[in-house]
């Protein structure tokens, strides 16, 4: 009986060698899985810009649904959250806005919005900035970047 309880302590551990190959599986699945789940963050900002994009276009097509027009450049993107007070001035604005605030895309830069004769154009710089040169927009040159 003594037997039997000595050979049960015995086999409900693990050995140091076993222990040790599980960490190194770990190790190597974590050195191959890590790099790819990290360039997702900068993958999934880019989609959110995309959708944010999205967003405005449609409040930007319901303002000018509503008004016969876009904001101006100077008017930007505040027109669809507060009516607008410099010409040309909506006389349809809708009481409760288009947007409830103007988002900011993930890098916290704002989103950026010109008027080219009742074109709309919105788009974020993207991760590197101004300067990055790689801009991120609803035309389809910038949409040729990512």
């Amino acid at each position: 009986m003594k037997k039997n309880l000595l050979k049960n302590k015995r086999l409900s551990g693990f050995t140091l060698i076993e222990v040790m190959v599980v960490v190194v599986i770990l190790g190597i699945l974590a050195a191959i899985i890590v790099p790819k789940i990290m360039s997702r963050p900068e993958q999934a900002r880019i989609v959110k810009v995309k959708q944010d994009i999205l967003a405005i276009q449609s409040a930007l097509d319901l303002y000018k649904l509503d008004n016969g027009f876009y904001p101006s450049t100077d008017q930007g993107l505040s027109a669809l959250v507060k009516k607008p007070t410099s010409d040309p001035i909506p006389n349809n604005w809708k009481s409760e806005g288009y947007l409830q605030q103007v988002p900011v895309d993930p890098w916290g830069q704002e989103y950026q919005y010109m008027n080219d004769n009742e074109k709309a154009r919105i788009f974020s710089y993207g991760p590197k900035g101004k300067e990055g040169n790689s801009p991120i927009g609803n035309d389809s040159a910038d949409n040729g970047n990512q």
